[in-house]
This record gives C-alpha cells, structure tokens and sequence, in this order.
C-alpha cells in the first residue's frame, strides 16, 4: 500500500496517510480521518478544562462546590463522591437508537444529559482547588499532577514536594518556576534540568550545584554564566544579586535570557527513542510525531502520555498499559481498543463514549460503569449488539453528521467542537491552539466572557514591595491586581491572593511576590515551551562556530570546518534565533 495525500476538512491544508498508518487504521477497523493530526488534536483538546475553576451548586441538594462546570451551564453536576456511589444509575438515561436521525446527533444530546462529577481530583487531601490529578495532599490549584504534597500552581508536577509554579517537574523538592525538571533540589527559574541542587536559572543542566545562569553545564559547582568561581567568591556574588528584590531579579532574567541564545540548543530532547520524531520524548521506540512522551512504544500524533502505553495514533493524554488507541483523549489503566472516546479507564472495545471505567463493548454511552454491550446508555445482549453496531456504522456514513461550519461527521471521525461542555478558552485548546475571541467564534467555537468579579483590588502590582524581606503578613488579607489588568489572551482573572503557604515559602527562599495572576504564570511557562508542531531544518554548526558566527565550537567535530550536513525535524521554526544544532554537534558541545 502506498502513502496517500488527503487535504484536511478543517483547514485545506494536505497531510499525509503512510502505509504503516493505513495498516494501524484497519487493525482498528476505522476509516482514513478526514482532518489532519493538528486539527485532530486540537479538536480533542477543546474538550479538555484543566484549569478553570467555578463555584456553582451541586444538581441535587444545592450544595456549593467547587467545579469545571461554571453556574451558567444547564449539565447536572454531581459530587465526585456522589457521582461514583451507586446512588443514581446513568443507565436511567438511556434510548434506543433512531435511525431516523444521525447518530452523532443523539450522542451529543446524551453527552448533555447525563450527570458529570464536578471535579476529576481523586484520593485528595486537603488538595480541594485542584483537578485531572489523584493522590495529592495539601496541594492548590495543581493540574494533571499526581502524588505530589505542600505544592501549588503547578502542571504536570509528580512525586514531588514543596514546588510552586512549575510545569513537567517529576521528583523534585523546594523548587520554583521550573519547566522540565526532574530529581532536583531547591532549583528555581530553569528548564530542563535534572539531579541538581541550589541552582537558580539554569538552562539544560544536569547534576550542578550551586550555580547561576549556566547553560549546557554538567556536574559543576559554583559556576555562574558558565565562569567557575571559587565557593567564597561564589557566596559573594549571590549576595550582589540578591533574587529577593523583583526588580533585581527581573534583569537577572532578562540578562539570563540573552545569554541563553549563545550558546547551542539540542535540535530536540529525544532520549534513549530511537526511529522517534517530536519532542521531550524519553524512553520510547518508534513514537512519531510525538510530545511529551515517556515510557511507549509504536505510537504516532500522539501528545502528552507513555507508563506503558503502545500502539496508538491520533491521541493525547494517555498510556499507563493501554494500548490500542485511535483519536481519544485521557485513556488510562490497563485499557485497549478505544476509539473516539474521551475519559476511559480500566476498559475494553469502547467506541464513542466518555467518561466510562471498568466497562467493555459500549458505542456512544456517558458516563457507564462496569456495564458491556450498550449502546446509548442502554444494555442489549451480546448477540442483540454485535448485529446493531455495523448498522449504526452504516447509518453514521449513510446520514452523517454535518457540524456549524459544514464539516461532515462519518463513522470514524471524533464528535464536533460543538458537543463538548466547555467554551473554547476554558480548555487546554485555548493554551496550545491560542485564538481571541473574534477567531475562536469565526471557526464555529463557543467563547466565554469573564464572569463579574465580587471583590475589589485592594493593591496594585506595581505597588507591591519590592523585595520579600519588607512584605507583611497584611499580605494575606490584600487582594493584588494582576499585572496584566485582564488585557492578555491568557484567561486572565485581574486579581489573586497570596497563600499563607506561599508566602512562606518565598520568605524561606528569598523569592519576591509574582505580579501575575496564577493562570496568566502559567501561560508564561507555556510559552518557554516549544510548539507542538514540527518543522525540517539543518543543523546550524557551520564547521568551528555556528551559522550565526556566535557560538565558538570547544572542540573538532566529525565535519572538520565544513558545514554539518545533518538534517532533522525540530519544534524550532526557521525565523527563531536559537542556535539548533544536530544530536552529533550538540553532544559534541554539551556531553
């Protein structure tokens, strides 16, 4: 079978279908899909509120709770404890099928009408603020995380404790403001980094101590801007810049940024993965296209999983042992043979279904647990099941559904923007596929305005003491406007508190106050993150320097003083000014 180009439905750009691909597509008895991996993926996300959080009233007794789901939604909301007991059955909910009308049609209606727990955030705590997350004790506002302790204003943390404002940090401790970060002590302001201590500022470091602004080192101490200094000279010039004061630090960091663009970046952080392509991929064979990918195997357009996962395309947040997965979002524990589904675990042969655990055989059910052979909530007999599903495929391509803009939904094709719960900027979409409002509504999404606000900003940013030594305890009860003032594109809330654990921390570690309001921080670490995308370049060692003649080669590379002849695909895009140079020159320099 040959490689074949489509043009993608969404945005009439060509992507490509490979041979393996249509090998996997049949495997998984799906047709070829219509639109194109990013588009896919993008689609999938605008289902996905991570991070936004509500106070509403449960449906059943008007408990106030905190929730995903704002007070102007119509879903049913359940507690989580509720919602998990045996006290209301989601199969009440179901109905026969209507050939009459497209089945995508009455799916969606059921994806309304059936009740959604208020938060997904299990065995918490004292962690109440938090959601996508389990195991977490005393944690605010932590996403995605799980098994963390004494944190806050975190993504994606793991097994750590004590850290604040980070993204993709696993086993770390007392550490602030890190991206990529892993088995680290007091480390603060850097991005990939691992087994480090009592670092700040550190870009691409491994196993350092006591060390500023250093880019590329390892095992070193007492080094700042990659200059060795003795343990008392070091000592000294950490008091000279005193990273307690914001303003001090604030041209720290601009100068740290300048200085990180001398020196050679890693074309992509792809470890121990061969045949891999993409990026931050550890771990893994033959994972195509791939983000933020650890521990897996034969995956392909697949963002954000791995703990054992194989064989999947099209898909983002999941693994843990599953395997057998096409175009499905948050699949997990032990699962395989999910198609276009969203939320399953512990399941089996699910097609077009959300939020089902420990369930096999359902097409186009919500919410089910531990059921078989249904089909829109309701349960049929094997036999009964087996002889509707190929008439519903039928039916799905015969009378397919056709979204706002047009787009036609057959069989194969995950559920339209349009059925999901959530506005376009409450999902993750909105972080990685950034739109404003006018082009979010333009391509058919829904769009949220900010809700009122009931209270009143009781201090500016900018009139925030300058250096943590001079902030009062008053700092609790004051109520801090948001640098942003609400004019980002960032779901900017205008004002934040400052926690009393927070504030502690930052005494502790001799950190200033942030001027940013949570969620505009946490698009500050999105956008030190490369794309999801991928672009083909060359590598930029042109023999004894760069291209850019500002990076000096420390030693002779296989090409002598001619030009790396390397090629790859990078999540650096040609008009960038980072020096990218191949996994042969970068070793060269760095390792």
């Amino acid at each position: 079978m040959n490689s074949e180009t489509l043009v993608c439905q969404n945005c009439k750009q060509n992507f490509v279908i490979e041979p393996d691909d249509f090998k996997f597509y049949e495997k998984m008895q799906v047709p070829p899909p219509t639109w194109c991996p990013n588009c896919q993926l993008m689609r999938r996300l605008s289902f996905r509120n991570e991070r936004m959080l509500y106070h509403r009233n449960e449906s059943l007794e008007g408990e106030e709770v905190i929730s995903i789901f704002s007070a102007d939604k119509p879903t049913t909301i359940y507690t989580q404890e509720y919602w998990q007991s045996d006290k209301w059955d989601p199969m009440s909910y179901g109905h026969d099928i209507d050939f009459s009308r497209p089945f995508l049609e009455q799916f969606g209606e059921l994806i309304k009408r059936v009740p959604w727990m208020n938060l997904f955030n299990w065995n918490n705590v004292r962690s109440e603020y938090c959601n996508m997350t389990t195991d977490n004790k005393n944690c605010y506002l932590v996403f995605g995380g799980d098994f963390n302790e004494d944190s806050a204003y975190s993504t994606f943390n793991f097994h750590s404790k004590n850290v604040y404002e980070t993204y993709w940090v696993n086993k770390c401790e007392l550490c602030y403001e890190d991206i990529d970060a892993e088995n680290s002590y007091k480390v603060f302001f850097s991005q990939y980094v691992r087994d480090s201590t009592d670092s700040i500022f550190i870009y691409d470091g491994a196993n350092l101590n006591n060390c500023v602004g250093c880019v590329n080192l390892r095992s070193k101490s007492y080094a700042i801007f990659n200059e060795q200094y003795t343990k008392e000279e070091y000592a000294q010039k950490i008091a000279e810049f005193d990273f307690g004061s914001f303003k001090k630090m604030s041209v720290f960091k601009e100068k740290f940024q300048a200085f990180k663009l001398k020196f050679p970046r890693r074309f992509a952080q792809i470890v121990k993965a061969p045949g891999s392509t993409g990026n931050n991929i550890y771990n893994a064979k033959k994972a195509v296209n791939c983000f933020d990918i650890d521990d897996a195997e034969d995956v392909k357009n697949f963002f954000l999983g791995g703990w054992g996962l194989k064989d999947a395309r099209n898909c983002d947040h999941g693994g843990h042992k599953s395997e057998l997965l096409y175009d499905s979002i948050a699949t997990f524990s032990n699962t395989s043979r999910i198609k276009l589904s969203l939320i399953t675990s512990s399941s089996h042969d699910i097609t077009y279904s959300y939020n089902s655990r420990g369930s096999h055989d359902c097409f186009g059910c919500v919410g089910i647990k531990n059921k078989s052979y249904c089909i829109l909530n309701k349960q049929y007999s094997k036999e009964e099941y087996e002889a509707l599903i190929p008439k519903i495929i039928q039916q799905m391509n015969d009378m397919p559904y056709v979204d706002k803009r047009s787009h036609f939904y057959k069989y194969g094709e995950f559920p339209p923007s349009e059925f999901s719960l959530f506005a376009y900027n409450e999902t993750v979409a909105q972080e990685y596929f950034p739109l404003t409002k006018e082009e979010a509504l333009k391509q058919g999404y829904v769009w949220k305005e900010p809700e009122k606000r009931n209270y009143q900003i009781t201090i500016k940013s900018q009139d925030l003491p300058d250096h943590i030594k001079d902030v009062e305890d008053l700092i609790l009860e004051q109520i801090v406007g948001c640098e942003h003032e609400g004019k980002c594109n960032e779901n900017c809330t205008e004002a934040f508190r400052i926690i009393s654990q927070e504030l502690n921390f930052l005494r502790k570690q001799n950190l200033p106050l942030p001027r940013l309001c949570p969620n505009c921080r946490h698009y500050q670490r999105i956008k030190q993150r490369n794309p999801l995308k991928l672009w083909k370049r060359k590598c930029q060692c042109a023999g004894t320097k760069s291209e850019n003649q500002i990076y000096a080669n420390t030693i002779k590379h296989e090409h002598g003083e001619n030009h790396c002849d390397n090629n790859f695909e990078t999540t650096y895009a040609p008009e960038r000014p980072e020096i990218v140079y191949c996994e042969s020159c970068y070793l060269k320099e760095v390792v």
